[in-house]
């Protein structure tokens, strides 16, 4: 039997280069461990540093045609997990007991679909093999609980009287305000009494291992918006745009309040990018052309994708089922899960926060 090469063995698995993050398994550190036996078979052990469930299948299959074209292989057999860890927050704020990630979702003005953003956004990494919460902070227009098709009326369980325990929902660990006060109460509250709201909600809420915690931001750049970027210990964020100059101009705002403050902009996803004609499919771009590139550009970030102008995303969203759950094989799925395997990528070339939560280890089998 011909004698396997240990480096033929290493140059075929660095021939697979990541393709969010442009690296070998090698250069990943990714490759966990490589045996070989006397009957010619290769085992392979590789971990991924953020939630890549959706690649997983296309990676196992790729790194074994390349190693059972080695001299004296018989076969091979890829075995694909993900390890994700706690990176890095601001000005090195205490983390959010039972988190390791924080991730903003922001935009300079409302109605550009944030919120729809971040929930499709949470939705996407639980899907994409994370432990993942969301949290409204939108206090003046909190729209999640709806979005996730928890029932009106319905409260969180409450520990020692003091903590919240986080709602179950498509996976999700979700809080929100409009979960503690009825629809019916407007929030006349002045900025002080919304940012600690909002804290007490982070801080007292009973998150239980999470990969991610996804925050929406209320909408604009304003002194409620800077005092909570200043006061959560976020990891990065996310800006959510449409590509009309005034909703631009709004997002480079929001970038530049997050670099103010230290915190890394991961990208921008530009929403509405074009209109789908629900009846004969024909797309059209209704609010111009190429603006979340040319901002992703100017800013030197990541344009983490495009979403079409479709109605059945609201319509889904609107009815408790946003549509990575809803249409899980759409290409409007796919598109969230890319951004949320991009968002993963980017979080995981940061420093890693050490004293924070213990890393998670999930093995994805296809």
């Amino acid at each position: 039997m011909t004698q396997i090469s240990e480096q033929a063995l290493q140059t075929a698995i660095r021939e697979y280069r990541d393709p969010y993050l442009q690296k070998d398994l090698y250069e990943l550190d990714a490759v966990k461990a490589l045996n070989t036996d006397e009957a010619g078979k290769v085992t392979l052990m590789v971990e991924l540093p953020y939630p890549s469930k959706g690649i997983a299948g296309a990676l196992k299959q790729l790194v074994s045609v390349a190693l059972e074209n080695v001299d004296g292989v018989e076969c091979a057999e890829v075995h694909v997990g993900q390890k994700i860890h706690s990176y890095k927050v601001q000005k090195d704020l205490p983390s959010v007991p039972g988190v390791k990630n924080i991730v903003a979702v922001a935009s300079g003005k409302g109605g550009v679909g944030k919120s729809t953003t971040a929930v499709n956004l949470a939705l996407a990494l639980h899907a994409e093999g994370a432990r993942v919460g969301i949290l409204d902070a939108d206090i003046y227009g909190p729209s999640i609980g709806m979005m996730l098709g928890v029932p009106e009326g319905k409260r969180p369980d409450t520990r020692e009287n003091k903590y919240f325990v986080p709602m179950e929902a498509h996976g999700l660990q979700a809080n929100s305000m409009a979960f503690v006060v009825t629809d019916k109460t407007p929030m006349v509250w002045r900025g002080p009494m919304v940012s600690g709201a909002v804290m007490q909600l982070l801080q007292q809420t009973l998150w239980n291992e999470l990969d991610y915690l996804i925050v929406d931001m209320p909408p604009g750049t304003g002194d409620i918006q800077l005092t909570l970027a200043q006061k959560v210990p976020v990891t990065g964020a996310v800006i959510v745009t449409t590509p009309q100059d005034i909703a631009l101009l709004d997002g480079k705002k929001g970038i530049e309040m997050f670099r103010k403050v230290d915190i890394p902009v991961l990208g921008v996803v530009e929403n509405m990018s074009v209109h789908i004609c629900s009846n004969c499919g024909h797309e059209e771009p209704l609010f111009g052309h190429g603006g979340g590139e040319r901002i992703a550009d100017e800013y030197d970030t990541t344009l983490l994708g495009q979403l079409p102008l479709h109605m059945t995303i609201r319509e889904q969203t609107d009815g408790g089922e946003p549509s990575v759950v809803a249409e899980p094989d759409s290409e409007v799925a796919r598109r969230y899960r890319d951004i949320a395997r991009r968002v993963g990528a980017e979080l995981s070339t940061r420093e890693r926060n050490l004293t924070g939560s213990i890393s998670s280890v999930s093995v994805t089998e296809h």
